[in-house]
């Protein structure tokens, strides 16, 4: 038996439930299918959103989802693992269900550099956010690990926070930073080391220092990471959706209310963009919530004699 609602949203964190909320409020039969994989699990706290800032993620999630519940939205823990024409959903609890219309809020993931210790202390003195955590961690002893040159972009956003931040070069060149590239980082007052960083030193469960390959350590306090970006973009694949390319991976081409060039299909949330923090993810979902919800009525109306 194959299961019929009027929205299925796949993806549980901020822009998910967002959408649900506006839907479920709109009286639409909504499914939510989450898989528990939110992207910032590893972190203690969430930043920047207006009357939530400090809040853990997993509280914030667990209130999100005690709202939905009271306009009727139904939830599920389980993960979509195809989806068919004709917006049919197959979960890997064997259950199918099918929808009017679908929200793809499946978010992202992050990988950190391969770097021993980066991944164990990611979230906690390991960073990539300064949005996110640089008020936090401020004037402690940062180091940039570089991984491309837009590393230099990072190391120089960070000197905000504190005036003591060196860039390790680790994979990148030398010769590969600009002009500009090395008046910047020197005006910020950013020291550069160049020298693969073979780990991080941990002691007491607490960072203390960038180990390089030569054997050199550098006292640190807080290390910024770029995390290579994987969008799990998989359902979108599977309908044929366009995609783009961007220095962050390939997320879907979608309009301003989050439309894919899928017929029915939205994407929310870091599924449709790699720098949508937890705030945007919730607006984006309300506005996807709306446009569907509007969408169907008028298709509804069209659609009686």
């Amino acid at each position: 038996m194959t299961e019929q609602y009027e929205v299925i949203v796949v993806g549980g964190g901020a822009a998910g439930l967002s959408a649900a909320l506006v839907l479920g409020r709109a009286r639409r039969r909504t499914l939510v299918v989450d898989a528990g994989e939110p992207r910032n699990a590893p972190a203690a706290h969430m930043h920047g959103y207006l009357t939530r800032d400090g809040m853990p993620p997993a509280e914030f999630l667990a209130t999100g989802r005690e709202e939905i519940a009271r306009y009727g939205v139904e939830l599920v823990r389980d993960r979509a693992v195809d989806v068919a024409p004709g917006l049919t959903v197959s979960l890997a609890s064997g259950r199918t269900v099918r929808a009017r219309r679908l929200v793809v809020a499946t978010g992202l993931k992050d990988e950190p550099p391969a770097v021993p210790g980066v991944a164990e202390r990611f979230g906690r003195d390991v960073l990539h956010c300064p949005y996110c955590h640089g008020w936090e961690v401020r004037d402690r002893a940062f180091g940039v690990l570089a991984t491309t040159p837009m590393s230099v972009h990072q190391a120089l956003m960070v000197s905000q926070w504190s005036k003591d931040v060196t860039l390790f070069l680790h994979t990148v060149d030398e010769r590969e930073l600009t002009d500009d590239d090395l008046r910047r980082l020197a005006t910020a007052g950013v020291k550069v080391v160049p020298g693969e960083v073979a780990e991080l030193v941990v002691e007491d469960d607490r960072l203390t220092g960038v180990r390089l390959a030569d054997g050199a350590t550098h006292a640190r306090e807080v290390v910024f990471v770029a995390p290579r970006a994987v969008p799990r973009t998989d359902l979108l694949e599977r309908l044929g959706a366009e995609l783009r390319e961007t220095p962050f991976g390939a997320y879907p081409v979608v309009d301003e209310t989050g439309r894919t060039t899928v017929p029915g299909v939205w994407a929310a949330g870091n599924a449709m963009g790699f720098a949508e923090q937890v705030v945007n993810a919730a607006a984006g979902g309300y506005r996807a919530g709306a446009t569907i919800n509007g969408e169907l009525l008028m298709a509804d109306l069209d659609a009686t004699p």
